[in-house]
């Protein structure tokens, strides 16, 4: 299984940028079946922020939906996942909350990998980034 972060439905949704076919490629195996994924409620929250940070409402209800159908497991952020994040932070601090976050909810769950093109997941233990390509 391999946890999908936000900017991979992003560049599929944003403008034409040289990470968007390889994260259409991506979700378009997850869509199929070829490949087994998962994301969280903290993910889909990331999605609505940042369209309603630049208003385009019409985006957060458009890549919030498609990413939902594409990835229906959507883990949830628990006490225990926010417990470990505040260890995760504390022995990384340069991770920053949200990488925490998902790393917590990735190893309390047995999810190893992470797909995104957010460099920062390497410098954290127990899970490996795989950049759609």
């Amino acid at each position: 299984m391999v946890f999908i972060d936000s900017n991979i439905p992003m560049y599929v949704a944003g403008r034409e940028h040289p990470l968007r076919e390889p994260s259409r490629r991506f979700l378009q195996g997850v869509r199929s079946g070829e490949i087994d994924a998962c994301t969280s409620t903290e993910v889909l929250q990331e999605i609505l922020y940042r369209y309603s940070a630049l208003h385009r409402l019409d985006l957060a209800r458009q890549v919030y939906d498609l990413f939902v159908q594409i990835c229906p497991t959507v883990l949830p952020v628990t006490l225990a996942d926010t417990d470990r994040a505040k260890d995760i932070l504390m022995a990384h601090p340069e991770a920053g909350a949200r990488d925490a976050i998902h790393t917590a909810v990735m190893l309390n769950n047995e999810v190893r990998q992470i797909a995104t093109f957010d460099g920062g997941f390497d410098r954290l233990p127990g899970i490996e980034r795989v950049a759609p390509g």
